[in-house]
């Protein structure tokens, strides 16, 4: 099958901060794209919530009004697709209303635990301590950032009665289900947030796992063939790769955004592999159009970045990585399988390092003068301070400053949540110059982590040669360069630097309205345009040498913490 000319499709993507909506033609090209805020609760430390409801009409909002900016006729529109973050969506199974997940239980708006949501500790421990078969799957033990964690935190805290009424989504299904009545489940949020193991994968018959579920105490996720859960496929429930159509827009919800009913709807993704969708298939600028099958992909990693950063890598047979979550089947292309590592915080950490230091407001007044970003000016900053002190490189200014980074824990290779950040190098100033020290420290951290990340992974039987980074900070040079030269790997960016996760639910939109009939594979390759590529600086290089260097301090400083967290955990549980 192929489209017309006159054919469009629809991706919509769910954010932490912001649902987004955009509007593509057959050849891929974006025609409108339309973003509206969401809200972000925090009841209590570490503990965040946001509304279904409240995101339903923000993405109806954004389709609407990304049709209208297009300019395009809503019968043309053939397909939509979903992505969001993995978040824990709970609905009453009678009413198909919101329920409350706490911490008080009384604001049943409130009814999504947020994918950072880190309140489920212990109840984490416990998930890991049960030795089963299936944790191999998500790097040998479940992130506190997972779904059964939460659902358990939830069965350990939550009124009995709401409980026992409770249903539960993955963000990306349930804007499926909004959209089209249908329990249908993808492989991609239950694969990699649930704990399923595809029918066949190391002896599975019903992907969910009865004991696993009774082991850990959440037995009644198990009942009626998993109900709760979206059931057993192929008895009382649908799971699906990316895009495999799962029916139509209901009337209602067309109208409210603006569309027919004869508009296709894709099993949706989590919005990391949004971006590997609609990224990965991207030659890069120096190499020649080509036909390459999908077997290319399993060299390039897709390092999709926003508040935090996922890094995927996809493989024809499995391959198990020590704290890498994975490796998971089925949940892009059927048959295949990827790996998910990651950083909990990235953008965030820019953030706030930034604006918790004392010369933050200073430099982004003289940015907003001079009419550029804060980073732009803290980029120009920082080679004006390299000249004036005759430094060979950026790097070089910062070259006794040692900063590690894991504010929010470690998502990959580590998968500890306790780690924390730590500085060597502090003295007495507070001025521009150190703002712009710490923000590159934090720069050269999020490149030496990808490194760790990307060694992990090679050093199991991948073979990643190429970083494909999406989101906002592939505009900041400094990062992009540093990352490249850290890791020795040329950064591929983007065509469309910004919308490449939207892009990817647009894609999936594609094949749903194909009826399945083009495979995911073509539909990338036709749609995406080449990339911009930034290549390493050679090893021989200073700057590489230095980064390798700090490299080794990194890996120290990360040991270095488990060891001293050991040691002062060992005298405390002796005095008690």
């Amino acid at each position: 099958m192929t489209y017309n000319n006159e054919s469009y499709f629809i991706g919509v993507d769910v954010g932490t901060g912001s649902a987004r909506a955009c509007v593509i033609d057959a050849a891929g090209e974006i025609r409108a794209t339309h973003t509206h805020p969401i809200s972000k609760w925090e009841p209590r430390p570490d503990y965040f919530n946001q509304s279904s409801t409240e995101i339903w009409d923000a993405v109806c909002l954004c389709v609407r009004t990304a049709i209208e900016e297009a300019a395009v006729d809503p019968t043309a529109v053939r397909g939509i697709g979903f992505d969001a973050t993995c978040s824990l969506v709970v609905l009453d199974e009678e009413t198909d209303e919101p329920i409350s997940v706490g911490p008080d239980f009384t604001n049943s708006d409130q009814n999504i635990v947020l994918w950072m949501d880190h309140r489920a500790g212990e109840q984490t421990d416990a998930i890991n301590a049960s030795g089963a078969n299936l944790l191999k799957y998500v790097g040998g033990g479940m992130s506190i950032e997972m779904e059964i964690p939460k659902a358990k935190w939830l069965k350990d805290n939550m009124p009995a009665e709401l409980f026992a009424r409770a249903k539960f989504y993955d963000l990306p299904d349930f804007l499926t289900h909004r959209a089209t009545g249908s329990e249908a489940r993808s492989f991609c949020s239950v694969v990699c947030k649930q704990g399923y193991v595809p029918v066949g994968v190391d002896g599975s018959k019903e992907g969910w796992s009865r004991k696993f579920l009774n082991t850990i105490g959440l037995g009644e996720l198990a009942e009626d063939n998993f109900r709760k859960l979206g059931g057993v496929d192929g008895a009382n429930g649908t799971f699906l790769s990316a895009g495999e159509p799962l029916g139509f827009l209901t009337q209602d919800a067309a109208e409210k955004m603006g569309l027919t009913t004869q508009v296709a709807v894709g099993s949706a993704v989590i919005d990391c592999y949004a971006g590997w969708i609609g990224t990965i298939a991207a030659r890069p600028d120096s190499e020649a159009a080509d036909n390459a099958d999908a077997s290319v992909v399993s060299h390039r990693l897709a390092a999709v970045a926003g508040t935090s950063t996922c890094h995927l890598v996809m493989s024809q047979e499995p391959v198990f990585v020590p704290g890498v979550w994975g490796p998971y089947r089925d949940v892009v292309f059927p048959g295949k399988w990827l790996a998910e590592g990651g950083q909990s915080c990235t953008g965030e950490l820019l953030h706030h390092v930034l604006t918790t230091h004392p010369s933050y407001t200073e430099a982004s007044k003289l940015a907003l003068t001079a009419q550029i970003s804060v980073f732009e000016w803290l980029n120009d900053h920082l080679e004006k301070m390299a000249a004036e002190q005759g430094a060979p490189s950026v790097a070089h200014l910062a070259r006794h400053f040692f900063f590690y980074g894991d504010l929010h824990g470690n998502r990959s290779p580590i998968a500890d949540p306790r780690m924390k950040g730590s500085v060597i190098g502090l003295d007495m100033n507070s001025g521009a110059d150190d703002l712009a020290i710490k923000y590159y420290a934090a720069v050269e951290f999020i490149g030496l982590q990808t490194r760790h990340i990307i060694d992990s992974l090679n050093k199991a039987g991948h073979a990643v040669t190429q970083i494909y980074l999406s989101g906002g900070q592939c505009r900041n040079g400094l990062l992009t360069q540093t990352m490249a030269t850290a890791t020795g790997l040329p950064v591929v960016i983007p065509h469309y630097i910004d919308a490449a996760v939207v892009l990817g639910s647009a894609m999936m939109g594609a094949r749903a309205a194909s009826g399945g009939t083009l495979n995911l594979w073509e539909i990338m390759r036709s749609m995406t345009r080449p990339g911009t590529t930034i290549a390493p600086e050679p090893k021989t290089h200073a700057t590489a040498r230095l980064l390798n260097a700090k490299y080794t301090v990194f890996l120290d400083m990360a040991q270095k913490q488990q060891e001293y967290r050991a040691l002062v955990d060992q005298v405390v549980e002796a005095s008690n």
